[in-house]
C-alpha cells in the first residue's frame, strides 16, 4: 500500500512493473482497482502506475468541501513530484481523461503521450444535466436506484443486452459498493465537474495525443470527441464502432492495443 499527502488528504496509488511511467486516471466512478485486469498486459515493458483522485478509492474524502477539477490536477501533480518523475505518459478515461487533459496544458513539458478514451471538451448541458439525474438518485441513497440511472447508459445497448447475465452479477457487486460515503463523494465528483470547460485551451497540447471515441457513447457522444481531435495540433483519432461510454470494459483487447501501440509509434495511426 503506497500513499502520500496532499493538502492533508491522503492520496492513494500503487506501482505496478518497471520501464516508461504509464499512470491510468479512473472515470468517475472507478478506482484504482478497476484496473487489475489490464495490469497483466500493460506491464510487460511499462511501469503502470494507478492513482485514486480525492472522493475515490483508498484516497481520503472530501467531505463538506466543495471544488473543481483543478484540486484533482494538483493531486496527480503532487504525485509525479512524490515519485520524482520527469517524464510521464498519460491514459484517462472519462472523468481521468478530462483530467489528463488539463494536466497535459499545464504541464506540458512533463507529458510524453497523452491518451484519452470517451472524453469531451466542455460540460455541455447535456452532460451538465445527466449529471443532475446522477446527483438526484444519488441523494436516494438507494443504491438500485443510483444503478438504473446510471450504469445502462455507461454501455452501448448491443453490449448490455448480450452480457446482460455479466451485468447482472455487476448489479450484485455495485449494489454493495453504492453505500452513502460513496454516493456522497459521486455528489462531489459530478459537481466538480460543472462549468468544466476547456475549448479555448486544447492549442496548448504539445503532447504526443491519442484520442479514442466509442459512435454509441451517449455520455460523450461522438461528435464532442472528434471536437477534440480537431483542435488538438496532431493528434491521432480512433473511433470504435458499435460500443458505448465504457470503452475499455466493451473493448479490452483494443483498449491494450491502443495503448502499448501508441506509445510505440512512429507514424500517424487512424482506426476505425
Amino acid at each position: 500500500m503506497s500513499e502520500f499527502h496532499y493538502n492533508n488528504k491522503k492520496i492513494y496509488f500503487e506501482v505496478h512493473g518497471e520501464g516508461q511511467p504509464l499512470i491510468i486516471l479512473n472515470g468517475i466512478m472507478m478506482s484504482h482497482f478497476s484496473w487489475k485486469i489490464f495490469l497483466p498486459h500493460l506491464t510487460k515493458d511499462k511501469q503502470v502506475i494507478l492513482l485514486d483522485f480525492i472522493d475515490q478509492g483508498f484516497s481520503d474524502k472530501a467531505e463538506g468541501l466543495s471544488y473543481k477539477h483543478e484540486l484533482q490536477v494538483e493531486v496527480l501533480k503532487g504525485l509525479v513530484d512524490h515519485l520524482n518523475l520527469s517524464n510521464i505518459n498519460l491514459v484517462g478515461v472519462s472523468y481521468g481523461a478530462q483530467i489528463a487533459l488539463q494536466f497535459a496544458m499545464r504541464f506540458q513539458e512533463i507529458v510524453e503521450h497523452l491518451m484519452v478514451f470517451n472524453v469531451n471538451s466542455y460540460t455541455s448541458p447535456w452532460l451538465h444535466d445527466i449529471g443532475r439525474a446522477w446527483v438526484d438518485a444519488a441523494r436516494t441513497y438507494n443504491p438500485s436506484t443510483y444503478y438504473n440511472v446510471t450504469i445502462p447508459y455507461i454501455y452501448s445497448p448491443k453490449f448490455y443486452n448480450e452480457n446482460y447475465q455479466w451485468m447482472s452479477k455487476r448489479r450484485q457487486l455495485l449494489n454493495t459498493v453504492f453505500d452513502k460515503p460513496f454516493l456522497d463523494a459521486m455528489i462531489r465528483l459530478i459537481e466538480s465537474s460543472e462549468g468544466y470547460d476547456i475549448r479555448e485551451q486544447l492549442n496548448d497540447i504539445t503532447a504526443k495525443t491519442l484520442i479514442v471515441a466509442s459512435d454509441h457513447d451517449y455520455i460523450t457522444p461522438l461528435a464532442e470527441t472528434e471536437y477534440l481531435h480537431h483542435h488538438i495540433k496532431e493528434s491521432d483519432f480512433v473511433m470504435l464502432k458499435e460500443c458505448g461510454h465504457a470503452s475499455m470494459y466493451e473493448r479490452p483487447n483494443e483498449f491494450v492495443a491502443l495503448i502499448n501501440g501508441f506509445m510505440q509509434k512512429e507514424s500517424r495511426i487512424s482506426i476505425v
